[in-house]
């Protein structure tokens, strides 16, 4: 039955509706399978949030619990705090081989904590306030986060009504790529990405052929 249910799942997608060669898609649905093999009821056929961030952690060197959290977020498509199969293989397509247009949509919608469309300054603090190093002499650690705050509408709110949009956001990007993760990495560099396909995944695959 189980086997049944999985066969189902994968029926409802292929791979040309990713940006995976047909290899890697399979491979990626494997690994899937690997790490949701002995989970029940509820669970059964997702990861959940541990988990999640368990991959995002020790796969891709994440470590900033609200980006962890929102990358599951914008993952789970049907907002049941679980990862299946499909929203597993498509959210990957974009994590790891996404245009510029869907990497914008992705880390917006990171960011964006409350969902309302658009990046507040308090988002934007709750996001950058552990990225700066706090020097010794600062007596307000919180100032320079503000500051940055201040310098990054003031580059990036281009109707000035004091948030970002998504247009905001998106014509900045596309005019400095380098904004694309102003708020904090949401997405793994190229070295990691590199690193998954040629030893992490086929370790997944390897370990599937034997069990």
């Amino acid at each position: 039955m189980r086997d049944k249910e999985r066969k189902q799942n994968q029926s409802e997608y292929c791979w040309q509706d990713t940006h995976f060669s047909k290899e890697e898609f399979d491979s990626l649905n494997n690994m899937f399978q690997l790490l949701t093999k002995n989970n029940m009821h509820a669970r059964a056929h997702k990861l959940d949030r541990t988990q999640f961030r368990d991959v995002l952690h020790s796969i891709f060197h994440m470590t900033d619990d609200i980006i962890m959290d929102r990358v599951l977020r914008a993952f789970d498509k049907d907002s049941d705090s679980y990862v299946n199969q499909s929203e597993w293989v498509f959210g990957m397509s974009v994590f790891l081989k996404g245009t510029l247009e869907e990497r914008m949509e992705f880390c917006f919608q990171v960011y964006d904590l409350n969902t309302d469309g658009f990046i507040s300054r308090e988002e934007m603090f709750h996001l950058l306030k552990n990225c700066l190093i706090k020097q010794p002499s600062e007596e307000d650690p919180e100032e320079g986060t503000k500051e940055l705050i201040e310098l990054t509408l003031k580059k990036m709110d281009l109707d000035h009504d004091s948030r970002l949009s998504f247009m905001d956001f998106s014509t900045s990007v596309k005019e400095e790529p380098l904004l694309l993760e102003t708020f904090g990495p949401c997405l793994p560099p190229p070295a990691v990405i590199d690193e998954f396909f040629e030893v992490d995944l086929p370790k997944y695959v390897k370990e599937g052929a034997n069990s």
